[in-house]
């Protein structure tokens, strides 16, 4: 059976884009799911870093003043928020990538992986800011909102539609290098395991093959992604009050480490 008979659907075609952000947003959407009690934690120290200043010290504290439930707080702006947003980015980056790819003939692969990463990047944080807005409100103050189905309108009685973008900027300048990193890392690390490792084309592999290889070039982008990320800023999520309005809102602050 050959390559192009094993697959689902042609490469850069409408199918394609569609199959590419539904993996998107079920990999991203689940995985930022389970991780929402460590989201509680890392959200409430760095509002509050003074009262909680230790993973022990925050874990104990919430669990005693607020209960067990406060560790699932904000699950569905983290599911739906950030399966929209991985929707947007890997199935536009494949869009962009052939877009740009038929633009800019002989343009270095790399440049053109790091175009179409940013691109596709600014259209998933434009739909993830929303979602991290209300997420945020309602992990660190719980007394806002219960969760998206009131925080939602909450937000927009109070603020208008700039409620949920005020988090925009900081948020491109934590996301933007890290998908564009993320993505070239991907990319080149799949071309050296099929060229250097196996030796073989793609469509000359078995399906565990590409599988394999795909998990091991993932595995590779999300650690380098991760470790410039980390190394580049840490995004600072503090409650401040407006003048003219009682209900708080959050200002993103971008600590670069020097």
């Amino acid at each position: 059976m050959s390559g192009s008979e094993r697959r689902i659907c042609e490469e850069f075609t409408s199918g394609y884009y569609g199959l590419c952000a539904i993996g998107g947003m079920l990999s991203a959407g689940t995985t930022h799911l389970a991780i929402t009690p460590l989201d509680v934690l890392k959200v409430n120290m760095q509002v509050n870093p003074v009262k909680y200043n230790s993973i022990s010290s925050c874990f104990m504290s919430l669990l005693k003043e607020q209960g067990p439930s406060t560790f699932w707080r904000g699950w569905a702006a983290k599911f739906f928020g950030y399966g929209v947003q991985g929707g947007c980015r890997f199935g536009l980056y494949e869009y962009f990538k052939r877009l740009y790819s038929d633009i800019l003939v002989g343009s270095n692969r790399s440049f053109i992986f790091f175009l179409s990463s940013a691109s596709a990047e600014v259209f998933a944080n434009v739909a993830l800011c929303p979602f991290e807005a209300v997420k945020v409100r309602v992990q660190a103050q719980p007394s806002y909102a219960k969760g998206l189905v009131d925080g939602f309108p909450k937000i927009y009685t109070s603020e208008g539609i700039h409620g949920f973008y005020r988090g925009l900027v900081p948020l491109l300048g934590r996301n933007l290098m890290f998908s564009m990193v993320m993505f070239s890392t991907f990319e080149h690390s799949v071309h050296f395991l099929y060229h250097n490792v196996f030796q073989r084309r793609r469509d000359d592999c078995s399906t565990a093959q590409q599988l394999g290889i795909t998990c091991l070039a993932g595995y590779a982008a999300g650690s380098i992604g991760c470790q410039e990320n980390w190394a580049c800023q840490f995004i600072h999520k503090k409650p401040s009050y407006k003048d003219n309005a009682g209900w708080p809102c959050c200002d993103f602050t971008v600590v670069i480490l020097r």
